[in-house]
């Protein structure tokens, strides 16, 4: 017995208020309402990470920017971690929920807190060790180490509870709750905007106090959903006693490789990007970069706002055994894909240079980098979509090796092979460039795992 979440329901499981049964009504109108909270969560989060990067490089200076953008890549790549981890988990969770399998979700559930709970004590106390010797390898300089470092270490303090709500939200949405999540998701962004605004103009405390603010409202983010688990709640879970399955174990270990692999990937490009950006245009490089990858994520959330709303609908279907739906969704999803691509693409190369004028327009040189390499970066988004949805596919139909193949040719063959050979021709231009030409062939190679698993979903 172990204690973790357990599962609240009788013989045939009920429904709260909150949750959603994906497996029974209209397949568009169950995922707009399912997938509509997730969207706005993700362009919610994308918008505070811009006005935190906003408030700081305002308020700051280029200086601060640096030092926060040399920390992120290291910081995104815990949460990846978690992120990853949580959600592969969740969708093998989903798959039982559809099928109404009682026993089996409560053993993916217990394996899922266990894992996740030992995953945060590795590598939260991993990275507090190792912090220094890691921003030396990604050659941070000098004049921005120390900054980095006291920055990276008040961040590290409030993973553990970031790690819980990332867990928390993940196993609500595999039960159809996406409503409950996006509520914890308000309250902590607001209040980490309105702690960076007292914190670092108010009370004048600097990169320290950008630190506290996202430490504290992300640390309430993960606290505020254990105790709502701790007592009678509107959702399917309670903490409580259950059992533990080894097969369960193997099972959910499989399934979140894929969402690991894919995480794992964008942090280790990241810091790559980090390092030949530090090469050929020095700070202003990493500082661009930083205001680049906020504002990109506001794009790509639309495409990974969808991927995690339909992926429990999938789990669902495939789970009960509805293979036309699956289908269904497949087409319809890609529809969906092929028009938000072209939209933000043109949206993009409207808004490249105001939103460089937004975040950077203290310094003109750092304004034209910034909004230069937006405009090249910009034409990943016709792209993009495609393997994102692809990999979040393939996770939901218990395929976690083909997601994490696609994850893995994705951002650790193509990516870093362009990143690293694009710059020897184009100089920095090559550097935004690489992404354009990893997210084309990733695309391409996603439709062909699709064409040839198709009996999977058919």
């Amino acid at each position: 017995m172990n204690a973790a979440l357990d599962i609240d329901k009788p013989e045939k499981t009920k429904r709260s208020k909150r949750t959603t049964d994906m497996t029974t009504g209209s397949p568009a109108k169950l995922l707009f309402y399912f997938a509509m909270p997730l969207f706005i969560g993700n362009i919610l989060q994308q918008f505070y990470n811009l006005a935190d990067t906003s408030l700081a490089g305002h308020l700051l200076g280029d200086t601060a920017l640096a030092q926060i953008g040399a920390t992120a890549a290291l910081y995104s790549l815990i949460t990846n971690v978690a992120f990853g981890l949580n959600n592969g988990f969740a969708l093998f969770v989903s798959r039982n929920f559809g099928a109404d399998n009682k026993i089996e979700m409560k053993r993916s559930v217990c394996w899922a807190v266990l894992l996740s709970a030992i995953s945060t004590i590795l590598l939260t106390t991993s990275f507090l060790v190792f912090r220094r010797p890691l921003l030396t390898l990604l050659q941070v300089p000098a004049d921005t180490m120390d900054g980095a470092l006291s920055y990276l270490t008040v961040i590290l303090a409030g993973i553990p509870l970031t790690m819980a709500y990332n867990l928390e939200s993940s196993l609500l949405r595999s039960i159809g709750n996406s409503v409950t999540p996006l509520i914890f998701l308000v309250f902590s962004s607001m209040l980490n905007v309105i702690l960076d605004y007292l914190f670092m103009a108010v009370f004048r405390w600097g990169l320290p106090g950008a630190a506290m603010a996202t430490a504290l409202s992300q640390s309430l983010s993960g606290l505020i959903p254990l105790i709502y688990f701790s007592r009678p709640n509107g959702s399917l879970f309670r903490l409580g006693k259950t059992s533990l399955d080894k097969r369960a174990l193997v099972k959910a270990c499989i399934n979140g490789s894929s969402e690991l692999m894919s995480n794992i990937s964008m942090s280790l490009v990241g810091m790559l990007y980090n390092l030949q950006l530090l090469k050929y245009a020095g700070e202003d490089g990493i500082a661009a970069y930083g205001v680049l990858m906020y504002v990109n994520m506001v794009f790509l959330s639309i495409f990974i706002g969808y991927s995690t709303g339909v992926a429990p609908v999938v789990g669902f279907h495939f789970g009960a055994g509805n293979r036309l739906e699956l289908h269904s969704l497949l087409k319809k999803s890609f529809a969906v894909i092929l028009v938000s691509s072209a939209a933000m693409f043109g949206a993009a190369e409207l808004l490249g240079r105001p939103l460089a004028q937004l975040f950077v327009g203290y310094d003109a040189g750092l304004m034209e980098l910034t909004a230069r390499g937006f405009l090249i970066y910009s034409f990943s988004f016709l792209f993009s979509g495609g393997a994102i949805f692809g990999s979040a596919f393939f996770t939901a139909l218990n395929d976690g090796l083909t997601s994490a193949a696609i994850a893995f040719l994705r951002s650790l063959v193509f990516e870093i092979t362009a990143v690293l050979v694009f710059p020897l021709i184009w100089g920095v231009d090559g550097i935004w460039g690489c992404i354009v030409g990893a997210e084309l062939v990733a695309a391409a190679v996603t439709l062909v795992f699709l064409a040839a698993k198709r009996k999977r979903y058919q």
